[in-house]
């Protein structure tokens, strides 16, 4: 039922720079995945797509990103297998986007976890965030630019935050960097969440919002202030920003808020839910961990950890809250109440995704539908391991492959050709859509 956990995504757009739809931004365009397909996606997953190599320890794609026709490839790991070759990469690998998904020699050897991934303009440069102190044989601390196509450390881009960085986003000039750190490259001006300036890695100001506070109940486990996880929108100028705080940009915020990025400095929005103050379990105080944008960005998906709700029985039912759930939100720039919500029945989902026809949430969940029970299937309850597709209208299972659970689907990244969804080998996991040989990684192609 609950695992271990660490976390990220981004996704979306309009120009084309080097294969990719992009957003004019300031004097440079930012590079967004290019808008997916109706859908939904085939429940069979595509054939010789690269895989962690079974070897008896987890391992574990933290995140997925498309730039270009490659396919880029973060997390902690330490050997790729595609066909019948076997690749060292320790944490960092990337690959064709198309078949036959041919494994690059791009390899950064970076001597730790990394949690997420950006490109700067026409996929030259690739930046790195995660818990590391070494990224092709040169000194860095948790963040590191790096070239796209050798792998080795560009010197001139400020390589150090005090404290892990989970989320990377590029957007014109600035790169939108969040985590545990309250200082990085020699500023701690904007502990947290701090844009940097794309060539040389400096605060650039951007981002001023005095990110603080944390959850604060009784019994709660240890629950320090950090930024997580983001979103960009298809439209390129607003930002979901999910972490562990209770005030953002001068505003009472709660596990997300929504930034606008269009002026001089970003600005916290008037978009908000009281669904998002309720408290889960005391061992998961932190529990909107993903969120997704709809192709047009009426409206906001979330998928969340937390088990259950704070003092309530594991048999009371039906269940309240967010807790363990996927659930809608209108985007509109008030304060909001959810559409509908569909409960795993007290497992983790981590990630989510959307295309015009379906909702995509992915964890370690065994069932969807399921608000009636708490680790066992109650009346009415989906059996959905792994992942699941909701009706954007209804949240109602429409889409059901299956996936090996294993610790969870860790991300989901839709592209115009279908989705991508990492995850990890945890006691063998290798299954996607009922086909073995996935583990890791797993394409679902659109439909033809």
């Amino acid at each position: 039922m609950r695992n271990f956990r660490l976390g990220r995504k981004v996704r979306m757009g309009l120009a084309v720079v080097a294969g990719l739809a992009a957003v004019w931004s300031g004097a440079v365009w930012t590079a967004l995945p290019a808008q997916a397909a109706t859908g939904p996606v085939s429940s069979t997953p595509a054939y010789g797509t690269p895989q962690l190599t079974r070897t008896g320890a987890t391992e574990q794609v933290r995140q997925l990103v498309q730039c270009g026709g490659t396919m880029y490839a973060v997390g902690t790991f330490t050997q790729i297998n595609r066909g019948s070759a076997n690749y060292i990469r320790h944490n960092a690998f990337s690959f064709s986007a198309t078949s036959p998904f041919t494994v690059s020699s791009w390899n950064p050897d970076v001597n730790g976890i990394v949690n997420s991934i950006a490109f700067g303009r026409n996929c030259a440069q690739a930046y790195l965030g995660g818990l590391f102190t070494s990224v092709h044989g040169t000194a860095v601390h948790n963040l590191a630019e790096v070239s796209a196509s050798t792998g080795a450390v560009t010197s001139a881009f400020a390589h150090s935050a005090n404290g892990q960085v989970e989320t990377l986003v590029s957007y014109g000039t600035h790169l939108l960097t969040g985590g545990y750190f309250t200082s990085i490259n020699g500023s701690s001006a904007h502990s947290y969440f701090t844009s940097l300036n794309v060539a040389t890695g400096r605060d650039d100001g951007f981002l001023a919002l005095a990110i603080s506070g944390h959850y604060q109940f009784p019994g709660v486990a240890d629950n320090p202030t950090r930024i997580y996880n983001q979103q960009l929108s298809h439209g390129g100028t607003l930002d979901l920003v999910e972490g562990d705080f209770t005030s953002a940009g001068g505003r009472s915020r709660q596990q997300i808020f929504m930034l606008n990025l269009s002026g001089g400095h970003a600005a916290v929005t008037s978009w908000n839910s009281w669904a998002f103050y309720g408290n889960c379990a005391t061992i998961e105080p932190f529990y909107l961990q993903s969120a997704a944008w709809s192709p047009n960005d009426a409206k906001i998906y979330v998928a969340t950890t937390g088990y259950h709700p704070n003092g309530m029985p594991l048999g009371a039912t039906p269940r309240t809250g967010l807790c363990d759930a996927a659930a809608a939100f209108p985007s509109t720039q008030a304060t909001v109440s959810r559409l509908w919500i569909n409960y795993a029945g007290c497992d983790s989902l981590y990630s989510t995704a959307a295309d015009a026809s379906t909702v995509y949430i992915a964890g370690h969940e065994r069932w969807a539908d399921n608000g009636r029970d708490c680790d066992a299937a109650g009346r009415g309850a989906v059996a959905a391991p792994g992942m699941a597709g909701l009706s954007p209208a209804t949240g109602a299972v429409t889409f059901n492959p299956t996936r090996a659970r294993g610790y969870g689907a860790d991300d989901m990244l839709l592209t115009s050709a279908g989705l991508w969804i990492a995850s990890d080998n945890y006691a063998g996991s290798a299954a996607c859509g009922h086909v073995y040989g996935h583990a890791g990684l797993c394409f679902l192609a659109y439909r033809t």
